[in-house]
């Protein structure tokens, strides 16, 4: 049998090319091998005030562009968190059974709790068990974790010997970490030290996948450089190198071969090229979507199907736990 992946996407802020190139080129390639769930998170979303209108349609286009990247539902299931209630329920038991240092130590809460201060909810401060839920209710067998979420998932794998230790070794599978398969790791446009990110608002940052062909030339054309003159793959020059990735993440060209075309070219004839490449490879992505979203009722349903699916799984668990505590 396969193994299981559990991925949990957010829904908020626009998809862009380092998403793209970073993780769900990833994803699509891997359908074959794994038994992939895919969870479009809204329920981590409210844990900041959101506009209702906007999550419900940032849910729908971020569905949309998944399956428009080539998310097959007879091959991976793709869901929103909301539709299946076992999410709410199975967290707040983990939540009862979570000691309170060990919340109080995620770096994450930290953080925001000192940019929100006395703002920040409740919800954030026990994201991490809503996480947990997410991905125990599947039974899980491996989750990519990148850096931001890595004490995430060792608090969760901690809750799980905990949970198990208290009610029996059956009553929680204990889920694997998996070093996701190395995509581009894409930069701002702008500022090409930082990650290409989904909160930042900045027009020049990145390129979204939903962005017209005029305004991706447009944000390529003023990427940062520098005063150099020759193309290279030089990490120290960090502008160039970027450009240079997002090239060979649609190109799949080797290194070799990117800088043996542009030898003796220039910036401009790379940023050009680099367009124009974006663009055709957005093209198939940007026309099923727009073949997808045509019908929000047709999104709508294929969403609320692969959720009707996957639920007797999350509900089989929550029974289990539920039993084992003396709930229902």
């Amino acid at each position: 049998m396969k193994k299981r992946v559990f991925s949990g996407i957010q829904p908020t802020g626009n998809t862009h090319i380092g998403n793209y190139l970073g993780a769900i080129k990833q994803w699509v390639a891997s359908q074959a091998e794994y038994d992939n769930i895919f969870c479009i998170v809204d329920l981590h979303a409210i844990t900041v005030l959101q506009d209702p209108k906007l999550l419900k349609s940032q849910t729908r286009e971020l569905a949309g562009l998944l399956f428009a990247a080539g998310i097959d539902p007879e091959q991976s299931v793709l869901f929103a968190q909301s539709h299946i209630s076992a999410h709410a329920e199975l967290a707040w038991i983990l939540n009862c059974l979570s000691p309170m240092g060990w919340m109080q130590r995620m770096t994450q809460f930290k953080e925001k709790a000192d940019k929100q201060k006395e703002q920040v909810s409740v919800g954030l401060f026990t994201y991490p068990a809503l996480m947990a839920a997410d991905i125990v209710l599947y039974d899980t067998d491996l989750v990519p974790v990148g850096e931001d979420q890595k004490q995430h998932l060792e608090y969760t794998r901690d809750l799980v010997q905990r949970v198990n230790s208290l009610y029996g070794d059956d009553t929680l599978k204990m889920p694997t970490p998996s070093i996701p398969q190395v995509g581009a790791r894409v930069m701002g446009l702008d500022d090409p030290t930082k990650k290409m990110s989904k909160s930042e608002d900045k027009p020049n940052h990145a390129v979204n996948l939903l962005d017209p062909p005029k305004v991706i030339l447009k944000k390529i054309k003023r990427a940062t450089t520098d005063s150099l003159r020759d193309i290279r793959f030089d990490p120290e020059r960090p502008g160039v190198y970027n450009l240079l990735s997002i090239y060979q993440g649609f190109t799949g060209q080797s290194q070799a071969k990117i800088e043996s075309h542009f030898e003796g070219k220039g910036y401009g004839d790379l940023k050009k090229e680099l367009g124009e490449v974006v663009v055709e490879g957005l093209k198939p992505i940007q026309t099923r979507y727009a073949e997808l979203t045509a019908d929000p009722a047709c999104l709508d349903s294929l969403l609320a199907q692969n959720a009707d699916k996957i639920r007797p799984i999350a509900e089989r668990t929550l029974k289990r736990v539920q039993e084992k505590v003396g709930l229902g």
